[in-house]
């Protein structure tokens, strides 16, 4: 008798009355759920699968939708290394119908001896006091939360069940009233004492109510619907984070927020693939609170490019940078194709020091809209050439192997190491935090990107010249594709930490902006539960892809509160030159 819960350490899914599936048996099976529920009728002498004896159909028997489907399997080796259980809930005489089941797996040595299939009896069983007495191919369904059988009988039970409807009326949707919820600990605990996989039926069937039956310790998930329930287990994981890191959050001091003081900085922040969701995910993980929900100046703004609804880095990118809408995988280009003045060049002819900061390459679609001028973001060896014709004055990326065969040190001063910009009297600075792509904070970057920022603001303050900075939190975007919880929100948390650095400096200094914004949302995140006093989030995305959703824009210092409503990402160009009163 296999323990199954036990022994494979997992969530066992149970299609409640498989029967009723537009295809039994095979949907579930495909699905991946570990038992399959049929309600058994015996009469003249066959096994018919049905809820009630009225809805008896002549070839639904036992054996066609079940027992052959099943053997199929084991035939053609579709097993896989989790249990197989087929749930056998008996309608009919318990005695006789069970004699009959017997007598008609016992034709199927192949499935009894199977040590990954079991056959649990339900519904109407025999005396407990004779569970010993069947073959070791059948076990039962215990239907106590206690323990009245000698130890033979209690080899037999394969899992204990009750009705979830004899503790709470829940319908799945929101949590359990606290009532409710002591009373089905309560069960839970005294089922778990008796040291059997446990199952409630006449459950709630929802994501919430799937997830608060794990989180209580359940062995196994009742459901009408094997795929979703599957498919949502088995990603729970990978969509649930506890936050690897905290931002200590900064309040600002708001003395000058808002206010029509001249502006001598802007400070850009683009939290790539970042939208409302990551942010509130980000907030909830990090006790409820980041330096950038401190800011009172919000809007929104819309993402779509010019040939597509759904935007993607690049034209995003070079929205912001050139203030005009242009075609998907263009890089600081018109529809066409001609190049388009970005914010560093603009501002560079201003007498402005100008300075790019990113987790990405620096040929990566964001960075390089405010410096590259090219059709396709795929030209990435002609994006690197670009970077020897720039007016920037410094720069921070990954990408050093990019150009071992490109004269850049002519170009900038190059440095490995974040330590040595602050004091640096280099005309321009260069500084390489990888040689392919930047680590990521599940990898091991640690505060870098906060601490560049820092540096690097301190080096372009140093040049006694007003400066534009942009900083790209490149990976906040990489973490949706995947649709990797974990890296969403220690990204966004970590993007938090270098935003704090540009509101200190903006407090300090008081001629600074800072606009903090995304160039689109990626995944479709949603929050769909979590804790926020063990810092636990639970995300559910919709796709692995950009979305059309509109993304928040934050701004502090003068000027602020130009940026707030509701626009489109062409205008945050033009709204950084007016605050400035610097033309185009």
């Amino acid at each position: 008798m296999i323990s199954f819960a036990q022994k494979e350490n997992q969530i066992l899914i149970h299609s409640h009355n498989d029967y009723l599936q537009n295809v039994p048996f095979w949907n579930a099976f495909s699905s991946g759920a570990n038992i399959l529920e049929a309600d058994v009728w015996l009469k003249k002498g066959a096994l018919y699968v049905a809820h009630t004896e009225n809805e008896i159909i002549e070839n639904n028997t036992l054996q066609n939708l079940y027992i052959d489907p099943l053997q199929q399997v084991v035939k053609n080796k579709l097993m896989g290394t989790s249990p197989l259980i087929l749930m056998i809930d008996i309608k009919s005489d318990a005695e006789k119908t069970l004699k009959k089941v017997i007598s008609v797996l016992a034709k199927y040595p192949q499935l009894t001896t199977d040590k990954n299939i079991q056959f649990i009896i339900s519904g109407n069983r025999p005396k407990q006091n004779t569970y010993s007495n069947y073959p070791d191919f059948i076990s039962f369904d215990h239907q106590e939360l206690s323990n009245t059988l000698d130890s033979k009988d209690w080899e037999k039970v394969a899992m204990v069940s009750t009705s979830f409807k004899k503790y709470s009326e829940w319908n799945g949707k929101g949590r359990l009233t606290h009532t409710d919820y002591d009373k089905v600990t309560a069960a839970i605990k005294k089922a778990k004492e008796l040291n059997k996989p446990f199952r409630f039926w006449a459950t709630p069937d929802s994501k919430t109510a799937w997830k608060t039956f794990i989180d209580l310790g359940v062995d196994v998930i009742n459901t009408d619907m094997p795929y979703k329930c599957v498919s949502y287990v088995k990603t729970l994981k990978n969509r649930t984070t506890t936050a690897l890191i905290t931002s200590n959050v900064y309040k600002p001091t708001y003395a000058l927020d808002g206010s029509k003081k001249p502006i001598k900085n802007v400070i850009l922040m683009i939290g790539d693939g970042m939208g409302l969701s990551q942010i509130s995910a980000a907030v909830l993980a990090n006790n409820g609170s980041l330096t950038l929900t401190q800011l009172k100046s919000v809007g929104l703004i819309k993402t779509q490019s010019a040939d597509d609804l759904i935007t993607d880095s690049a034209a995003a990118g070079t929205a912001i940078a050139t203030g005009q809408k242009t075609n998907n995988r263009a890089i600081g280009t018109a529809i066409d194709g001609r190049p388009l003045p970005t914010l560093v060049d603009i501002l560079a002819k201003a007498n402005f020091s100008t300075g790019i900061i990113t987790t990405d390459q620096i040929t990566g679609a964001t960075p390089s809209s405010f410096y590259a001028k090219q059709k396709d973001r795929g030209e990435t060896e002609k994006i690197a050439r670009d970077l020897l014709n720039t007016d920037l004055d410094f720069f921070a990326a990954g990408g050093a192997d990019l150009y071992k065969e490109l004269p850049l040190n002519k170009k900038f001063t190059l440095v490995n190491n974040i330590s040595e910009i602050n004091k640096n009297k280099a005309d321009k600075l260069g500084v390489f935090l990888a040689d392919g792509g930047v680590k990521s904070i599940k990898s091991g970057r640690g505060n870098l990107l906060a601490q560049t920022t820092k540096e690097a603001i301190s080096f372009l303050e140093n040049k006694n010249k007003p400066f534009f900075l942009m900083v790209e939190a490149a990976q906040i975007d990489s973490f949706g594709h995947y649709n990797d919880t974990e890296g969403v929100v220690a990204e966004t948390i970590d993007f938090d930490r270098a935003i704090a650095e540009a509101i200190q400096f903006a407090d300090k200094n008081k001629e600074t902006l800072v606009i903090i914004t995304a160039d689109h949302e990626t995944g479709g995140l949603s929050v769909s539960g979590g804790n926020m006093v063990a810092h636990k989030i639970e995300g559910g995305f919709v796709t692995h892809d950009h979305t059309a959703a509109m993304v928040p824009i934050f701004a502090y210092g003068p000027y602020s509160a130009n940026f707030s409503g509701v626009y489109e990402n062409t205008e945050v160009f033009s709204k950084i030159l007016e605050v400035l009163e610097i033309e185009k």
